[in-house]
C-alpha cells in the first residue's frame, strides 16, 4: 500500500516522518498540480492538512479530497471529517441535527430577519464569522445597537476574513506576557499595512449573520481532540480580561484540569458524526454543564506535545506523553484501505 501526502506543515511532517519510521511506502505529491489525479493513480490513499488560512486550500481543498473519495480512494480528511471544517455555520446544522450539546447559535440571511430577532433577544451575544480560528473573527456584542451595526455590515460591506488589528493587538498581549518573540511583532505589523496575498485573496464575509448566546463566568475552556478510539485533551486559560481562550496561549495538560465528561461526550458525539480526527472546544452553563462551542478537524501540532496521555473510548486513561496522534491517522487510514 502506497500513501500519498501533500506537505502542507501542521500534520503532514509527522505523517512524513511516521511513515519513514514504520517503513510504509509513500510519495510526497502536490494538491495544486493540475495533474493531481493523475499523480495519485499508483497510491492507495492521499493525506492533506489544508489550511483555512489559504484561499487557495478553501477555493479547492474539499472538492479535491471528496472527489477522490467518490472514485474510490481512502483520504485524509474525508468527507464526514472535513465538509464543516472551519465552517460555523455548517457545523451548528450538524451538531443540532445529531442533538448535540451546542451552546444555542443563531443564523440569519436576511437583515431584516436579523434586527427584528435583535429587537426580541438579550445581550450580550457572541457574533462570529463563519471562518477563523484562534478566537479571530469572533466578538462580544454587548447591546441591540452594537448588534445592528455589525448586522449592517455583514449585508453592505461585508467583513475582512483577516483582522490585521485584532492580531497585532493579541501578539503585543502576548510578547508581554513572554509568549512570542520582537521578531513576531515586527511581522504582525507588517501584515497592518500589508496582507500577505494568501490571505488578501479570500473573499469579504457578507450576506448572513452568526451569533451565539454568551455563558458568562467561564474562565478556561475544554479542547478535546479525538482520532479514532483514542482522546486527548487540555485546558485553555482566558485571556486577561477578556471572553475568549483559544489561541490565548495560556494552557494546562494536567489531566486533573480536565472534565471527563467532555471526554465523553467527545466519543459520543463523534459516534454520530464519523470524523478521522476532530477537536471540540468546550464550557460550561450556570449549571456546569459542558456545551460545545465549535469543531474542527484540524489544530496545532506541537500545542498536545504536553499532554499527560490520552484515553480510550472506554473511558480508560493511559499514562504517557509520547503518543504519536499524527500516527494514529496513518495507521487509522491504512486499516480502512
Amino acid at each position: 500500500m502506497k500513501i500519498a501526502i501533500h506537505e502542507s506543515g501542521g500534520f503532514s511532517e509527522r505523517w512524513v516522518d511516521y511513515c519513514k519510521k514504520s517503513k510504509i511506502s509513500y510519495k510526497i505529491v502536490n494538491a495544486y498540480d493540475t495533474d493531481i489525479v493523475s499523480q495519485l493513480v499508483d497510491c492507495d490513499a492521499f493525506m492533506w492538512h489544508h489550511s483555512h488560512l489559504s484561499y487557495k486550500d478553501a477555493l479547492f481543498a474539499k472538492q479535491l479530497l471528496f472527489s477522490l473519495q467518490q472514485a474510490g480512494k481512502k483520504v485524509f480528511p474525508d468527507f464526514n471529517t472535513g465538509w464543516h471544517f472551519d465552517d460555523k455555520v455548517g457545523e451548528k446544522y450538524l451538531l443540532e441535527a445529531i442533538g448535540a450539546p451546542l451552546v444555542p447559535s443563531y443564523v440569519f440571511y436576511t437583515k431584516r430577519e436579523a434586527i427584528q430577532w435583535i429587537k426580541n433577544t438579550t445581550f450580550p451575544k457572541v457574533f462570529k464569522l463563519r471562518g477563523g480560528a484562534g478566537s479571530t473573527n469572533v466578538m462580544l456584542v454587548k447591546n441591540k445597537s452594537q448588534a445592528i451595526n455589525n448586522v449592517n455590515k455583514a449585508f453592505g460591506k461585508g467583513f475582512s476574513y483577516y483582522n490585521s488589528q485584532v492580531y497585532l493587538k493579541d501578539i503585543i498581549r502576548k510578547y508581554k506576557e513572554n509568549k512570542v518573540a520582537i521578531f513576531d511583532i515586527v511581522k504582525a505589523i507588517g501584515h497592518f499595512f500589508y496582507l500577505p496575498r494568501v490571505i488578501k485573496l479570500h473573499p469579504k464575509e457578507k450576506g448572513y449573520v452568526y451569533f451565539q448566546d454568551f455563558i458568562p463566568n467561564n474562565l478556561f475552556d475544554i479542547r478535546i481532540c479525538v482520532v479514532g478510539n483514542k482522546a486527548f485533551g487540555l485546558k485553555r486559560l482566558c485571556r486577561k480580561g477578556d471572553f475568549r481562550a483559544s489561541g490565548g496561549g495560556s494552557i494546562l495538560y494536567h489531566k486533573s484540569d480536565i472534565d471527563e465528561r467532555c471526554v465523553k461526550i467527545a466519543f459520543d458525539v463523534n459516534e454520530k458524526i464519523g470524523s478521522q480526527s476532530i477537536a471540540f472546544d468546550f464550557v460550561f452553563d450556570k449549571n456546569n454543564n459542558p456545551l460545545i462551542v465549535e469543531i474542527s478537524y484540524g489544530y496545532a501540532v506541537a500545542a498536545y506535545d504536553h499532554c499527560e496521555g490520552y484515553w480510550t473510548n472506554d473511558m480508560q486513561w493511559h499514562d504517557g506523553n509520547n503518543f504519536d496522534f499524527c500516527g494514529w491517522m496513518v495507521e487509522n487510514l491504512l486499516k480502512s484501505v
